[in-house]
């Protein structure tokens, strides 16, 4: 056991002691989905949550034996790839296997295709990766562990402005989540003084940006003539498709005589770096995205839960992946504090939500608004820079 744990696990003991005797759950284990991203578009958060809740319910587990409890957390993952057929078809066998709590799905666009089965079959669902502010609804299931688009947005474009950047071409892929982060970029930017041309979304299947790119670069000549290079920017709300648009972007000076901000859903992205001419180009445009933060003051057990993660996938894990941990605790949590595996779902949602703003985990306080989304968070801002022929994601800054 971890020592740095004692501080989570030391508010689980009443919980756990006063209920070990009168507590009836069938076959006493209880299980938890994890609908992650494991091979698809986003693997990056995908695998280190699914490390990440691995992680964390095997230390559910060992408290639970320290303090003589017969209960016990099993995991049960399923890959979506970000398709939201997929997400569906997950939850249906979910719930099959009698599954009451679920950790996923990490994008807005399967949270919102699984909400009403979720609903209907009375299954919490916490995802550690949604932000579209169109899932912010009181009183339903679906719990975020992270900020939503609207804290994301405005800190990022305020950052943007303070840069000097006064007027912004905002792309965005088809989906609720990314479509949220244009919007509220957009939105933030006009109000912090400057101007947004926002282009339409382009379709989720899109790989050959020709056509996109022929118009941003219109758009970008006419801008760049008006105000300056200095003066202009582009932002893209991306999952990982943003190498194939980075790519096609490289050869054309046009496009990296400004610089590019990106969304959450790239930030890290293993497959990105990975690519020479994709990071050639993050690195030519001084790309920079935003990454949920950690508090400043670290949790005793971050560092050693970091590095077992990184262990198991060689991926440096992130907020949206300790948001993972501490989704499973907050689940253990609520979980046990009931006598039968089926509680009411009215009841079940005030626990969590009780029990969530009690906890203090690995991401710091989970202060949850009215919508049942986490409502504070700072960002990280990440680039790209290349040492020794080898291309990195660097920290280079923090929201204020």
């Amino acid at each position: 056991m971890r020592k740095g744990l004692l501080v989570v696990l030391s508010l689980f003991i009443l919980l756990t002691s006063c209920k070990k005797s009168d507590t009836v759950i069938q076959d006493n284990t209880i299980p938890i989905a994890g609908l992650l991203s494991l091979t698809g578009n986003w693997s990056s958060l995908g695998v280190n949550s699914q490390e990440a809740m691995t992680l964390a319910v095997a230390d559910v587990n060992a408290f639970l034996l320290q303090v003589g409890s017969p209960i016990r957390f099993t995991a049960i993952f399923y890959d979506t790839k970000l398709d939201t057929a997929l997400a569906q078809a997950a939850l249906k066998d979910a719930n099959s296997k009698n599954i009451h709590y679920v950790v996923g799905p990490q994008s807005s666009a399967e949270v919102s295709a699984i909400k009403n089965s979720a609903e209907t079959n009375k299954m919490l669902v916490v995802s550690q990766g949604s932000t579209a502010s169109s899932l912010a609804i009181a009183g339903d299931g679906i719990f975020r562990f992270c900020p939503g688009d609207s804290v994301e947005g405005n800190a990022l474009a305020q950052t943007i402005v303070e840069s000097g950047r006064t007027h912004l071409i905002t792309l965005a892929r088809d989906d609720a989540g990314n479509k949220g982060l244009q919007q509220r970029i957009g939105n933030s930017f006009s109000a912090f003084g400057g101007t947004i041309e926002a282009m339409t979304p382009y379709a989720t299947s899109v790989t050959d940006f020709t056509e996109l790119l022929a118009t941003l670069k219109i758009k970008l000549q006419n801008q760049i003539t008006a105000y300056g290079a200095d003066k202009c920017g582009v932002y893209l709300a991306s999952f990982d498709e943003c190498i194939d648009l980075f790519k096609q972007a490289l050869p054309d000076p046009v496009f990296s005589s400004v610089r590019w901000y990106g969304g959450d859903g790239v930030v890290l992205s293993s497959a990105l770096i990975a690519d020479v001419d994709a990071s050639s180009f993050a690195i030519a445009t001084d790309f920079m995205a935003p990454n949920f933060g950690l508090p400043l003051q670290p949790h005793p057990s971050l560092s050693t839960i970091a590095s077992t993660i990184k262990g198991k996938t060689g991926i440096d894990p992130d907020a949206y992946a300790f948001a993972a941990y501490d989704a499973v605790w907050v689940l253990a949590k609520t979980a046990l504090s009931f006598k039968s595996s089926t509680p009411d779902f009215v009841t079940l949602k005030d626990v969590f939500r009780a029990e969530a703003g009690s906890y203090f985990g690995i991401t710091g306080p989970v202060q949850l608004n009215t919508a049942g989304d986490r409502s504070t968070g700072s960002f990280d801002y990440w680039g790209i820079a290349r040492e020794g022929g080898v291309a990195n994601w660097k920290f280079v800054g923090k929201s204020q």
